[in-house]
């Protein structure tokens, strides 16, 4: 596969308990993502350290998805003909965010650094051994970790580490706005972000004002890609179907806000229209397609980032199914 192959893709298996996977109501989801037109799924599932600042990365029997479970989504996921791209994150026991997983920087902090880059890096290479067993298109190294993205030397040698047993294309998941603070993004096959751009000033913007607003992030991105010389890849992206969330697409909080199928259909077209012809960028995987999904006559009233038989799932179809 190369790595600038454009991706029609889609996010699924996130915050699933286990076995969920191996449900028939998750094949059943699959099979509806792929008739959005998605060639691609981000299978992303997590496991927890006890909290941002562990050492240590275990395996929790009771919650982290087994490798029986894993293995039986991407076979179904290729069964059907999806690409998938395997991607573990490690998230906080304590609800804290990812992204300050991290130690001080002071002296004696090294030590604690290098602990835990070991047990983060057999955490990785525990995946990267499946992905690449059994035939994963790509694989993620890491999400949203903004906290740990300045120790280079130790995410070179992590990187070195993880190519020794995966053979397939590389990609690192910053987060909006903490992109360049990247320096080693030369060292992956493709830049990945979680573009969850504010491209809205006020609930219910109309398209084209969002359109507008992602021209300076399109601008910012290409510079990216020019800097490193690599394709650049919206590892997540997506807005919830309610008011005001094209205003903060990161959101899932806010459960008081109304139901907008429009907000969210405006958003996945703006993005499309201002992305889909830039020759350096490398396509999408929307946020997110759950592994049981409501049923169909429910859609108006959700108002999660899901996108099934809402006006944002027709968007991506007509889209998808262009030639890129």
């Amino acid at each position: 596969m190369s790595a600038t192959a454009f991706i029609k893709g889609m996010t699924y298996g996130w915050n699933s308990s286990r076995g969920a996977y191996r449900q028939p109501y998750a094949l059943d989801s699959l099979r509806k993502l792929k008739e959005t037109g998605s060639e691609w799924i981000a299978l992303s599932f997590y496991t927890l350290q006890a909290n941002t600042h562990s050492t240590e990365i275990p395996f929790d029997y009771g919650h982290t998805m087994t490798d029986r479970d894993i293995e039986h989504a991407i076979k179904q996921a290729k069964a059907l003909g999806l690409k998938v791209c395997l991607k573990p994150v490690v998230n906080s026991k304590d609800g804290i965010w990812r992204a300050h997983i991290g130690f001080p920087e002071e002296d004696g902090a090294k030590p604690y650094w290098d602990a835990w880059f070991e047990s983060y890096g057999n955490f990785l290479w525990h995946y990267a051994e499946i992905a690449e067993e059994l035939g994963c298109e790509m694989f993620c190294i890491g999400c949203e970790m903004v906290k740990t993205e300045p120790k280079t030397a130790h995410w070179e040698a992590l990187i070195a580490r993880i190519r020794t047993v995966y053979s397939g294309p590389l990609v690192y998941n910053a987060n909006h706005g903490s992109e360049e603070g990247v320096a080693w993004f030369d060292l992956v096959d493709l830049i990945g972000t979680s573009a969850y751009y504010p491209v809205a000033k006020a609930p219910g913007e109309s398209e084209d004002a969002m359109f507008a607003n992602w021209l300076p992030v399109r601008d910012k991105l290409r510079r990216m890609h020019e800097r490193f010389g690599k394709p650049i890849v919206f590892m997540e992206i997506g807005c919830r179907s309610a008011l005001g969330c094209a205003t903060m697409p990161w959101d899932f909080t806010h459960a008081e806000l109304p139901a907008s199928e429009a907000e969210q259909a405006n958003f996945y077209g703006s993005v499309l229209r201002a992305f889909w012809d830039e020759p350096w960028f490398s396509g999408f995987f929307w946020w997110d397609w759950s592994v049981k999904l409501y049923p169909t006559e429910q859609a108006a009233a959700d108002t999660g980032f899901d996108i099934h038989g809402k006006q944002a799932e027709r968007v991506l179809r007509e889209w998808y199914a262009k030639a890129r």
